[in-house]
């Protein structure tokens, strides 16, 4: 079982948090700011996973997040370039033939 986190936010973290999840119109970026507010709040990290999100999530996922967070703030909770799989065709190579 992970480590319980602990994240101490200042003020002005705590309101930019919440105008993220509030009002950014990116859904992964509003659940993503509300799991940090709620591991900031005292809950665990495997409670918000399993209960708190209106999706489950694994545990590392939301840990990945806040630590994400701490070290780039809100930067680190978007999805960064270059995720996800590589096109197997690009309509660059449409015109070539091997």
């Amino acid at each position: 079982m992970p480590a319980p986190l602990h994240l101490s936010l200042t003020d002005a973290q705590r309101e930019e948090l919440e105008t993220l999840r509030d009002t950014h119109p990116l859904a992964y970026l509003r659940e993503r700011a509300a799991a940090v507010l709620k591991l900031s709040e005292g809950q665990s990290g495997l409670s918000i996973a399993q209960h708190g999100l209106l999706k489950r999530r694994q545990h590392g996922t939301v840990y990945g997040w806040v630590h994400r967070y701490e070290t780039e703030g809100v930067a680190g909770l978007y999805i960064r370039k270059g995720r996800g799989r590589k096109a197997a065709f690009s309509p660059t190579d449409a015109g070539h033939s091997p």
